[in-house]
């Protein structure tokens, strides 16, 4: 089981000089920038595979909401960035990988590019070998994305002016580097203990592109992974009553790992924006953004059983570790938009649409997002989807 909670987006705030075409129709920003992973992966994973090991979401049902066919995307339609993009008036943002032929495929990277592969760590894979640990979907982490923004950087006349012009929406990333360990049968206190090398990995990162030029950074904490289906199966033996939230029924020793995170990261972003106090470092709230939809379901469209995965192999989740979403023996429920978990490990499109209209328009980011950008909007034109 790999749970890809991982990312980190920047959105770019004017006209390219050395690219032609119209500002944006809401003025904010011009172009996405995405690091992290599976939260916000586009394609790069299904990229990075080989034709005979593609992942999951290089097939059917994963994409049949909004594209009608699998672009690489684990959800069953957009994801976060994809309604950032579509509130800026932007067309959806491209996979990095692959980019070398974009002139021949008809990609551009004009308006954003995306640096996120699901199952990315903010830690280099040596930090978890070391360990015994092992990331079984890809040996990529924020280093290996920061080191390809570098050499994206590198091609872009002024490239100083470039990120001074955009938004970096920093994650969310991390998750992963608490993932893998618990999947792999890790204590929770030894990964916890990982939380101040993570969150200092992710600061370090934030500080370099501080110094390349960045200027507005938002960084998602992490999300409430004991609200899983993945990990409330695995952990449904060992579990006793008492490790349950008594009103949704989500593990809280998970969810306190989540808070606990997010507590270090946001005393590190504090720290940062005192260094750099030219600089908007935004935190977005991910955690409450989502707990609320579990809090009162159908309030937000979605059924009472808001446990359960819309596509799976039965159980009490609809987990199965060994048959997973988009594998034979896997079935889908007829309407995704009323289910918060897509794969057990990942979410809707509808839940995903949700928590961007928390972080764009609600209260779920630190300084609220809308206050920099008041012109965001839920109810944008559409946006320019491209075949990839």
């Amino acid at each position: 089981m790999a749970v890809a909670h991982t990312i980190i987006l920047v959105l770019l705030t004017t006209s390219w000089a050395w690219a032609a075409g119209t500002e944006s129709t809401f003025g904010c920003y011009e172009s996405i920038i995405s690091f992290g992973d599976s939260i916000a992966d586009t394609g790069n994973l299904r990229r990075l595979r080989s034709a005979n090991n593609q992942p999951d979401s290089a097939r059917l049902p994963y994409g049949r909401t909004f594209f009608h066919h699998p672009t690489g995307r684990f959800s069953d339609g957009r994801l976060i960035i994809d309604f950032i993009a579509e509130s800026l008036g932007l067309p959806l943002v491209q996979p990095y990988l692959g980019g070398a032929d974009a002139a021949v495929n008809g990609r551009s990277f004009d308006k954003g590019v995306n640096f996120a592969v699901a199952g990315a760590t903010a830690l280099d894979i040596s930090f978890f070998e070391e360990r015994g640990i092992y990331n079984p979907m890809t040996n990529v982490s924020l280093g290996t994305q920061l080191h390809w923004f570098k050499q994206f950087l590198a091609t872009i006349p002024e490239s100083r002016k470039f990120l001074q012009r955009s938004l970096i929406l920093m994650g969310e990333i991390g998750g992963n580097d608490y993932n893998h360990p618990l999947e792999q049968g890790k204590s929770p206190q030894e990964t916890q203990s990982f939380g101040t090398a993570i969150v200092e990995s992710i600061g370090t990162t934030i500080q370099e592109l501080i110094k390349l030029g960045a200027k507005t950074i938002l960084v998602p904490g992490n999300l409430p992974i004991g609200c899983i289906p993945a990990f409330l199966t695995k952990f449904e033996k060992s579990s006793s009553k008492q490790d349950y939230d008594s009103t949704i029924g989500c593990l809280n020793w998970l969810n306190k790992l989540s808070i606990y995170h997010n507590e270090l990261l946001q005393k590190e972003l504090t720290r940062i924006q005192k260094l750099n106090p030219h600089v908007h470092i935004i935190y977005a709230d991910y955690y409450n953004a989502t707990l609320r939809l579990y809090l009162s379901p159908t309030q937000f469209g979605f059924s009472k059983d808001i446990l359960r995965a819309c596509c799976g192999a039965g159980g009490p989740y609809n987990f199965n570790e060994v048959v997973r979403c988009g594998n034979p023996g896997a079935t889908c429920c007829d309407d995704p938009s009323i289910f918060t978990s897509w794969d057990g490990l990942h979410y809707t499109e509808a839940a995903y649409r949700l928590i961007a209209q928390g972080l764009l328009q609600g209260p779920y980011t630190t300084p609220r997002f809308k206050d920099i950008c008041p012109s965001i909007t839920i109810s944008g034109p559409a946006a320019q989807v491209s075949e990839y």
